[in-house]
């Protein structure tokens, strides 16, 4: 049962739920939060349907597995889909939100998704992104009502969690398998191998389809370390810096600004206050028209 088919009879008695992810490490790809639901009372019955942490089975066996439990009516489940382009907007905003917290709020929408359902969690186990107790004390916060278990491996401890692995895998897995390449270019191809960073034909992919301008495709978590060895040679790129903009910045943070290393491109080499001085470096369009940024009408 589908987190978007109608509300069982089973939902509104006590109820427990799995949470676990998939595509965590890889360069390529989305990361995937997967959850599994069924009542209490179903929990023996759901440790002989041999859900095992999905790493440890073969793709086969998780992609039967994860039928089956879509044909079960006394299970729900429902996912999560992180894009690629969100993990990477998100590691590099100006306000960092790092891995952990995107982590910890699918989590948290996967409970509050089910709970608007109406389905009547009191227990929910989860595999751990962190301190466990630190976030088992976040999770009960938010959740007061409901007992949260969080433990290393719980995949390979609560079959509730190894099911939520195999909705979590499978899902990332045809997603990947499927995943339709926005850009166009005539070299590109889907050989990406499983888009781990340690995977010579990932490697490989990636050198060969990085742009001297436009980056890499948007399948790649561009914020990733591992794309820093292959942005070498990426075009010097200038940008914008007003005055106005920096009020209150020091002259570091100033020229960290301009420099965006952590994404491989460089700034020129002009110095941060020749550009807000001279109008040197500001982009021609604002230039020509003579506007300037005003703070205030």
């Amino acid at each position: 049962m589908g987190s978007e088919t109608g509300l069982p009879k089973w939902a509104s008695e006590p109820c427990i739920m799995g949470i676990d992810e998939a595509g965590r490490g890889p360069v390529l790809g989305p990361m995937v939060y997967g959850c599994l639901y069924c009542s209490v009372s179903y929990q023996k019955t759901l440790a002989t349907l041999n859900f095992a942490d999905s790493k440890t089975l073969k793709e086969e066996m998780r992609e039967e597995l994860f039928e089956n439990l879509k044909a079960d009516e006394s299970i729900g489940w429902a996912v999560d889909v992180i894009d690629p382009r969100e993990l990477s907007a998100k590691m590099l905003k100006k306000h960092k939100i790092n891995l952990n917290e995107i982590s910890h709020d699918s989590a948290m929408g996967l409970v509050s998704k089910v709970l608007n359902l109406g389905v009547l969690l009191t227990e929910v186990y989860v595999d751990t992104v962190g301190d466990p107790e630190k976030y088992r004390i976040k999770l009960s916060e938010r959740f007061p009502s409901i007992k949260f278990v969080v433990a290393k491996k719980a995949d390979s401890l609560y079959p509730v969690v190894s099911g939520a692995s195999i909705v979590a895998k499978v899902t990332r897995d045809r997603a990947l398998r499927d995943w339709v390449l926005d850009e166009t270019a005539e070299n590109i191809n889907r050989n990406f191998g499983s888009g781990y960073p340690g995977d010579p034909g990932t490697k490989s992919w990636l050198d060969d389809h990085k742009h001297s301008v436009f980056g890499f495709p948007t399948l790649v978590r561009f914020s990733w370390g591992t794309c820093t060895s292959y942005s070498k040679h990426l075009v010097e790129v200038l940008w914008e810096a007003d005055a106005n903009d920096e009020d209150g910045a020091s002259e570091t943070t100033r020229k960290r600004q301009l420099k965006l290393t952590n994404i491989g491109f460089t700034a020129s080499k002009m110095k941060t206050e020749d550009i807000t001085s001279s109008g040197k470096g500001r982009c021609k369009f604002f230039q020509s028209r003579k506007l300037e940024l005003l703070s205030e009408f």
